[in-house]
């Protein structure tokens, strides 16, 4: 049985979550790569069960295949909000070997094969979100929003009819600008942190639990 097989909801489950609402979601996280995923599903799990989902590099694709952690209970107060939460790989509209070697120093053979499997870590992304119940987009708040990458995949969760977070991370560095994430999506919310740090990763989980947690009655298109 494949990664997608196993987890995928039973057609039944389904149904009674349309029914009574849902308890438990399942969110993924998404984006291109190194704008920092894993950083933030690392800084998710250590505030809430002190574990981590996986490493980080500076080279693009070090998530070529999805990971998770089930039941993370994230709190606020009175409301909570229990996940299984999806570490997906960055999504690209194009992986060149050629780059892992010119920039990256990586030699011919592991390039190649390291951009297999990042091409393949981009279609998992893609069939997982038939999975998913909610999304956190990350986005580096230091780059150009409006790529062709950032647009594609907005797209494709809205066709979804998927409820997005946008978190607008690195804006510890000095040239962080969350307002123009703010101005280019508007019609999702923005919240701008740094997962290397925790700053106002708060805010994103009221967010998760105030998004995530709704009852969820209409049917995805």
């Amino acid at each position: 049985m494949g990664i997608l097989e196993k987890f995928r909801e039973s057609k039944f489950s389904k149904m009674i979550k349309k029914v009574f609402g849902k308890s438990h979601a399942k969110i993924g996280i998404y984006g291109p790569p190194n704008v920092g995923k894993t950083t933030l599903a690392n800084r998710i799990l250590r505030d809430w069960t002190g574990d981590i989902m996986g490493s980080v590099s500076e080279v693009p694709h070090e998530t070529r295949r999805a990971k998770w952690k089930n039941n993370i209970r994230i709190n606020n107060g009175g409301s909570s909000l229990t996940m299984d939460l999806v570490d997906t790989p960055g999504i690209a509209t194009k992986i060149d070997f050629k780059e892992f070697m010119n920039m990256y120093g990586m030699n011919k053979d592991d390039s190649r094969l390291r951009a297999k499997e990042a091409t393949e870590g981009v279609i998992e992304a893609i069939r997982w979100l038939d999975d998913i119940d909610g999304v956190v987009l990350v986005m580096d708040a230091t780059q150009d929003p409006f790529t062709q990458v950032n647009v594609t995949i907005i797209g494709n969760l809205e066709a979804r009819n998927l409820p997005i977070l946008i978190a607008a991370n690195k804006i510890d560095a000095e040239n962080a600008s969350p307002a123009t994430l703010k101005s280019a999506f508007p019609q999702h919310p923005v919240i701008p942190i740094s997962a290397l740090t925790g700053y106002n990763t708060e805010n994103l989980y009221t967010m998760m639990i105030k998004e995530f947690g709704k009852k969820r009655h209409k049917k995805r298109r």
